[in-house]
């Protein structure tokens, strides 16, 4: 196994120096542009005193001079910290604060920039992405670095496999910053599993619509140009049908996306009436995604091995992953155990139960995080004894794949019955003038909690709350019927998409 993501993209360029690596907005990068993007970036670092695991900050959307910042870095023995290109200036300060980065690489077009300047330690250094916009300080300019560095060879020192390599920020923006910590053993180990099962190749060209700083783009990034394919970059979904119509053009064969996007593309478009003949795959992860909206995409498009996965931020990315032969057999699924990763269900006091035990999924492996950034305590109480304690409630089948009931904290407690929201969702999902939902629980002063449906149509349709309920009558116990249903023009979500259930949690 290659002991670094740089090894695997040196030996890509290698076998691949004029294939397209990037394509974005127009510009087509070939491998051997984007490595000559990288080192000068390596040497510019390390010239200025980059120290080994030293933090670089990168607040960049998704484009060939992310990929080449990050990189760029891990080339020099620094750590990555990508960031939220959405943060307000507040929160950025804190992760910056709260990471000791010494470096940001940041578009100069950033609304934020000129305050997260002011606010933050005056010896952090940027570097200016485009933009020639007066700031309140001076700042190195990207196309500089790149148009004086030399066009040579760079001989980069060996990156140690427990060397930390990325800071993820999961939660915790203000109070106390959550950053997952990776190394170079967990970045390369998950590649590697996810590449045993997903069989990517050199001629696959990837449409990706997920943030680079998010660990699921992130992985969708690496494993790609681990096996010098193309990604093809999109970067916003509120044109949707041009995004899907990027698929023919492009020739793309693989596309990413979380539940949200999947039920934005079904509201909104109609996949068949596309040439997606070349589209070999689809993979979906950040949350479980509707059993009839996978129905519904498999209708249209039946050639397409379609991977329901599984992860944490914690775990580098991946978890499990439901092989595309048994998404029907095995429907409601996360999957098995990736390659190379043990997967146990364990109750209370840390013992692993019986299958078809409901309990905790630990898991072990290495891709397991180093740990949280200067967070000692958090760390202690997410791993026990090399065992990452997921909080995501599941059983195991006698088969080894798992079924996910929900966080522990998502858990609806009404009445003396413990509910599962999906289970809601699933149903009220069936519908098909239903888009998205989501399903809370609201304090109650007689049974604790009761169930709130927030319901986002597809447009132009029309249904009530008690033609929801009635349906939901049809398919669930009694004590699982919403006891309000709203309507919603959308889901408050995070900037990765996942849904803010606590903010739908209040009672109108």
């Amino acid at each position: 196994m290659f002991s670094s993501l740089v090894d695997r993209l040196k030996l890509s360029v290698e076998r691949r120096f004029d294939a397209e690596a990037i394509v974005h907005r127009g510009r087509r990068i070939s491998y051997g542009h984007l490595w000559h993007e990288v080192c000068a970036l390596a040497a510019f670092l390390k010239e200025r005193g980059l120290g080994r695991e030293a933090r670089v900050a990168i607040l960049l959307e998704n484009s060939p001079e992310y990929v080449a910042a990050y990189y760029g870095t891990l080339m020099a023995g620094g750590i990555a910290v990508g960031l939220s290109t959405a943060t307000k200036a507040r929160d950025l300060v804190n992760w910056l604060a709260h990471s000791g980065a010494s470096w940001v690489i940041v578009d100069a077009q950033h609304p934020e920039l000129d305050e997260v300047m002011g606010a933050a330690n005056p010896m952090l250094q940027f570097i200016g992405v485009g933009g020639d916009r007066p700031l309140i300080k001076p700042l190195a300019r990207w196309d500089d670095i790149m148009a004086t560095a030399e066009v040579r060879p760079y001989s980069f020192d060996r990156l140690e496999p427990e060397q930390r390599a990325a800071i993820i920020y999961t939660s915790g923006t203000t109070g106390r910053p959550k950053g997952v910590t990776l190394s170079h053993r967990n970045l390369a180990s998950n590649v590697e599993s996810i590449l045993a099962y997903l069989e990517l190749t050199p001629e696959d060209r990837c449409l990706n619509v997920l943030p680079f700083y998010y660990s699921y783009g992130a992985s969708v990034l690496h494993v790609h140009l681990a096996v010098g394919a193309t990604l093809v970059l999109e970067n916003s979904l509120v044109y949707v049908h041009n995004v899907v119509g990027q698929m023919p053009v492009e020739r793309i064969t693989g596309f990413s996306g979380v539940p949200s996007t999947y039920a934005l593309i079904l509201s909104r478009v109609q996949l068949h009436t596309y040439d997606l003949s070349r589209l070999r795959y689809m993979t979906q992860a950040g949350g479980a995604m509707a059993p009839a909206h996978i129905k519904r995409l498999k209708e249209q498009i039946p050639h397409v091995r379609f991977f329901v996965m599984y992860g944490q931020t914690e775990a580098t990315a991946r978890l499990a992953y439901l092989p595309p032969e048994k998404l029907e057999q095995k429907l409601g699924s996360a999957g098995i155990a990736i390659p190379n990763v043990r997967l146990e269900i364990r109750d209370g006091k840390g013992k692993e139960v019986p299958r078809g035990t409901v309990g905790e999924i630990y898991a072990h492996g290495p891709n397991i995080m180093a740990g949280y950034w200067n967070d000692s305590q958090a760390t202690a109480e997410a791993i026990r004894d090399g065992w990452l304690r997921t909080g995501d409630i599941a059983y195991m089948d006698e088969e080894g794949y798992i079924f996910i009931q929900g966080r522990g904290s998502d858990i609806i407690k009404s009445g003396g019955h413990r509910i599962n929201p999906v289970d809601i969702e699933e149903a009220i999902a069936e519908i098909a003038e239903v888009g998205e939902v989501a399903v809370v629980g609201v304090d109650d002063e007689i049974l604790g909690q009761t169930i709130k449906a927030i319901v986002v149509l597809r447009p132009g349709a029309g249904v009530s709350a008690t033609e929801i309920k009635t349906h939901c009558l049809r398919r669930l116990p009694a004590y699982k019927i919403p006891k309000y249903v709203e309507f919603n023009a959308q889901l408050p979500r995070t900037a990765t998409g996942k849904i803010r259930r606590f903010l739908l949690a209040a009672r109108n």
